[in-house]
């Protein structure tokens, strides 16, 4: 394990530099992403911080959360990991707090989950597929096979922007082989997905509710082609239908929701929300290990993981004063890009952890289901979403997936390799902002790319 995977230090913010005189600046904070919680590191290490204005008592409980999710769950003496998982901590898919990448021949090791269902009358989302779950689990242990492999193979399409340049895209075709327990169930659906960064879900869990469904227009009353939605799924906790904000479906309503289960479909490890092992009734083997243990996850050791997640800060814009960043701003507007990644919220009273209270954010984001055409859909209801429906994942951080992570891999399952690629894949209630986008000249589109860096 390497030391720098432990260094959470507050960075104090350092005062911008001058602004140019000309263009005009832009509005006083604009890169302060998290307010006051906001830190200014643009090192390997900038995912990794605590909230900037972190009270210095909850030091000892971040680091008691830092140990859970870089621990590995599979390692002797203890081996508390599920016979079936998909890694053996929690950071093997969100390294240094990020995201890692799906590789191009998927095995073991990739950090590319695959959910799973069958569709029911009495689940609008679909059931568990019956033999291998709601979760495809690549790793297995000694006696007990893995799930199976996934191998991925991508199609190039090529297509050109309105002054002939040329690009060209990647559309993955995914196959299982082999499958260690047989063939799925007829008419099973899939959904290929990646890790996503971990930082600033503190903030979005603070956006008041009233204030996310202000932006909802189902039916689409003011005519613009957005018809955002937001997602009620079950709370595991309480048994009630609450809005969704968390995963690339807003399938999950809270962080610790989110976190548990995580741990249960990633890891194999229980919790007291999610206390029945991850392998169906159909594999034996695996659940005669398991059904036997205690949650493995403690109440405590969940609020600490919860506690450690919620407490991540996010990094400040870089050059966010620079001409071509505040002209890429203005086409992001101009494009209708902001109609779903909506700029700015202002965080409501949070009691346990006031540090993130009243503070002005700006995730890009309005963490809302849109149709995102025939291209983007995995054809898997979630929740209340529909197979062509993704929420719109926040923009900040995405600039710095490079350092962190080494590597730049966008949209639910990896496909797109730059932001213009990501872009180009938008279609349904994007597909006018992507054809605007498309007929830009070559200077817009590099501004555009610039702002979006800069977030």
């Amino acid at each position: 394990m390497m030391k720098a995977w432990w260094c959470l230090t507050v960075v104090l913010a350092a005062a911008p530099g001058e602004a140019p005189s000309e263009p005009p600046a832009s509005p006083a904070g604009e890169e302060l992403s998290g307010g006051a919680t906001t830190v200014f590191d643009t090192t390997l290490n900038a995912f990794g911080r605590a909230l900037g204005n972190m009270e210095p008592g909850r030091w000892k409980t971040l680091r008691d959360g830092k140990a859970l999710f870089v621990r590995d769950w599979s390692a002797p003496p203890e081996a508390l990991a599920g016979p079936l998982t998909n890694a053996q901590a929690c950071n093997s898919c969100h390294f240094k707090d990020g995201r890692d990448r799906p590789y191009d021949a998927i095995g073991p090791e990739a950090p590319l989950l695959i959910r799973l269902s069958v569709p029911t009358a009495d689940a609008p989302g679909g059931a568990p597929e019956p033999v291998y779950g709601g979760q495809f689990n690549d790793r297995g242990t000694p006696g007990i096979p893995a799930e199976g492999t996934v191998q991925v193979k991508y199609v190039p399409v090529k297509g050109r922007y309105a002054d002939a340049t040329a690009y060209t895209l990647r559309r993955p075709h995914y196959k299982f082989s082999p499958l260690g327990y047989g063939p799925f169930a007829p008419k099973t659906q899939w959904s290929p997905r990646i890790p996503a960064t971990v930082v600033g879900l503190g903030l979005l869990e603070a956006i008041p509710e009233a204030d996310l469904l202000a932006r909802a227009d189902p039916e689409d009353t003011d005519g613009d082609g957005i018809s955002g939605r937001p997602n009620r799924v079950t709370s595991t906790r309480t048994g009630q239908t609450v809005l969704g904000r968390f995963g690339w479906k807003a399938s999950q309503p809270t962080l610790e929701q989110q976190i548990a289960k995580a741990y249960s479909e990633d890891l194999g490890v229980t919790s007291p929300l999610y206390s029945e092992p991850n392998c169906t009734p159909k594999q034996e083997a695996c659940r005669a290990v398991t059904q036997a243990r205690e949650p493995v996850l403690s109440a405590e050791m969940l609020e600490k993981t919860t506690l450690y997640i919620r407490l991540l800060a996010v990094p400040a814009r870089r050059d966010w004063n620079a001409p071509a960043v505040r002209r890429g701003q203005a086409v992001f507007q101009q494009t209708g890009c902001a109609s779903c990644h909506h700029p700015e919220y202002r965080t409501g009273e949070v009691a346990d952890i006031p540090e993130l209270s009243g503070q002005t954010i700006r995730p890009y984001t309005d963490l809302l289901l849109h149709d995102m055409g025939k291209e983007l859909a995995d054809g898997r209801p979630d929740a209340e979403a529909t197979g062509s429906e993704w929420r719109t994942p926040p923009l900040w951080g995405l600039g710095l997936l490079e350092t962190v992570n080494h590597q730049l891999r966008l949209l639910h399952d990896g496909r797109a390799r730059s932001f213009e690629e990501a872009i180009l894949w938008h279609g349904g209630e994007a597909e006018a902002a992507r054809e605007r986008f498309k007929r830009l000249e070559r200077a817009d589109r590099d501004a555009l790319v610039a702002f979006i860096r800069s977030l």
